[in-house]
């Protein structure tokens, strides 16, 4: 397993993405966040700044809300989102960066990090 500073270091060596780099990735598209025990956590990006999410297949419901929706959008160099109750309704903002092909690297403005894959 990789540590999360590896992370933020490789997605220092990867080009972060600009804000309209981001912008194009995301909407209209599932982005799939990599979890420690090898599943996928899907979350949809629509194309007007809502942002829907899904936990169930990876037994989130354990741990907090199976599924949550929220808004979205890109602040500078950064893709922010907001949820309605995960994180307590916490704004979290993230740096980008492509590691090739439909994989990306983020960071997570409280430092946190890991890998994301592009889909449909």
């Amino acid at each position: 397993m990789i540590a999360i500073g590896s992370l933020a270091q490789a997605a220092i060596a990867n080009s972060e993405m600009t804000g309209s780099e981001i912008k194009a990735a995301v909407s209209g598209k599932r982005i799939f966040l990599k979890t420690p025990f090898g599943g996928e956590f899907p979350l949809y990006y629509r194309e007007n700044g809502k942002v829907d999410g899904s936990g169930k297949a990876i037994g989130l419901g354990r741990f907090m809300k199976p599924s949550d929706s929220g808004r979205w959008w890109v602040q500078g160099d950064r893709l922010c989102q907001q949820w309605r109750s995960w994180y307590d309704g916490k704004r979290f903002c993230f740096t980008l960066a492509e590691q090739g092909g439909n994989t990306l690297l983020w960071t997570r403005d409280d430092g946190l990090s890991g890998r994301a894959r592009i889909g449909k």
